[in-house]
């Protein structure tokens, strides 16, 4: 980080900031001071001789200078680029799926296209276990497997061998990480337009917990420093307190004077070419974490899912196999797709028709009707065993 960022220059930094410390300074009075005498410190400013005009602007560009070698020394503790990276992830959850998509589309792709391939190799030796097992079960569960084997085998495929291994004539080495270069070259351009850029950067050193009070340590140490000069030089004696409010207000207003670097600063790091050029470095075990750890989250979902729906294609293959489902005839299928409008038209009309109050109301009466015809009916059944004890009683007496 210390290396890409010495890429800046101060005095160019300055140039760029000095217009914004007037406007800055005017926001932080319009806060301190009260209405009435806000204009009083701009017109003693325009009242001040030229060359003390001079002085003060080249205190201005001296604390601007001095300050950004200062960051450029201690970047390390004013930027986390983990954390940088960490919480634009989670305040934009789109953004992972983005990256995934530009950097794993082929493995994407080909996660979903080797089913057809792979299933139609373990279907033959599915078909070869049918001949010799007659057992209708042998489908269902010889696709569950099939569709297990097919998307475990894809994913390792994808990632492993992780380091080229030669086998015979042939080197193996993972899909994902024979394509590195590729790879290095979406990687980079994606973070450098969409995560660490110059807006994002000054974003995360300005209200990262972690590194904030070490950046609001170094800026309050050079205002005060440009303050006390300027101060000194008009012959004036502020107070500690209000130099320290004053800097506090600067802290907060400061992300709205910021964005006239974020062009210069975008141009001048070159994060694409910087990250492309460290990505082709990695070794192979280094890459492969790239990409994998969004795999080995939902890995076992996936291979479930595949076992899954193989077990149903094979279910219905079996309903197939013995009769249990068949396909409509032709003259069943044409009767339906003709009869498919008024069935449509019905369904819409009862829609329009539908009263909630009537509905319930019905509802009621129907369970009533229910409940009064179990009541009856119950009681029938108790007559009717009464009937029989008597009937039972009388014979025995005959007897």
């Amino acid at each position: 980080v210390e290396e890409v960022f010495r890429k800046l220059n101060p005095q160019t930094i300055a140039n760029l900031l000095a217009p914004e410390v007037p406007k800055l300074s005017e926001s932080i009075l319009s806060d301190i001071l009260p209405p009435p005498i806000l204009p009083l410190p701009k017109a003693a400013f325009m009242g001040l001789p030229t060359r003390t005009k001079e002085m003060i602007s080249h205190w201005n560009r001296r604390f601007l200078i001095d300050f950004t070698k200062d960051m450029q020394n201690n970047i390390g503790q004013l930027l986390n680029i983990e954390n940088c990276v960490v919480n634009q992830m989670l305040l934009d959850r789109s953004l992972l799926g983005k990256l995934f998509q530009r950097c794993g589309q082929v493995e994407l792709d080909f996660l979903t296209n080797s089913g057809l391939w792979f299933g139609f190799l373990l279907g033959l030796i599915q078909m070869v276990v049918a001949l010799f097992w007659e057992n209708p079960w042998s489908l269902s569960i010889g696709g569950g497997i099939v569709g297990l084997a097919t998307n475990w085998l894809a994913l390792k495929w994808i990632f492993e061998p992780v380091n080229p291994t030669k086998i015979g004539p042939f080197i193996l080495q993972g899909q994902f990480l024979r394509r590195q270069k590729a790879v290095a070259v979406e990687f980079s351009n994606f973070f450098a337009n969409n995560v660490l850029t110059s807006e994002k950067l000054w974003h995360s050193i300005l209200t990262d917990p972690v590194t904030s009070p070490n950046f609001n340590r170094i800026f309050t140490k050079h205002l005060s420093k440009f303050v006390l000069l300027v101060t000194g030089g008009l012959k004036i004696a502020p107070e500690q307190e209000v130099i320290s409010m004053a800097a506090k207000r600067a802290v907060e207003k400061l992300p709205n004077h910021v964005g006239v670097l974020h062009s210069y600063v975008d141009k001048k790091l070159g994060l694409e070419e910087t990250l492309r050029v460290q990505m082709e470095k990695m070794s192979s075990e280094q890459f492969e974490r790239v990409l994998h750890p969004i795999f080995e989250e939902d890995e076992l979902t996936l291979i479930l899912a595949g076992a899954v729906l193989g077990f149903a294609a094979g279910l219905i293959q079996q309903g197939l196999e013995t009769g249990k489902i068949k396909f409509p005839t032709r003259k069943a299928s044409v009767v339906w797709i003709r009869s498919a409008p008024s069935k449509l038209n019905n369904v819409k009309k009862r829609v329009i028709e539908f009263r909630p109050r009537r509905a319930t109301l019905n509802g009621i009466q129907n369970v009533k009707s229910i409940l009064s015809d179990k009541v009856f009916r119950r009681k029938r059944k108790n007559v009717s065993t009464e009937n029989q004890l008597i009937k039972k009683v009388e014979m025995e007496d005959s007897n």
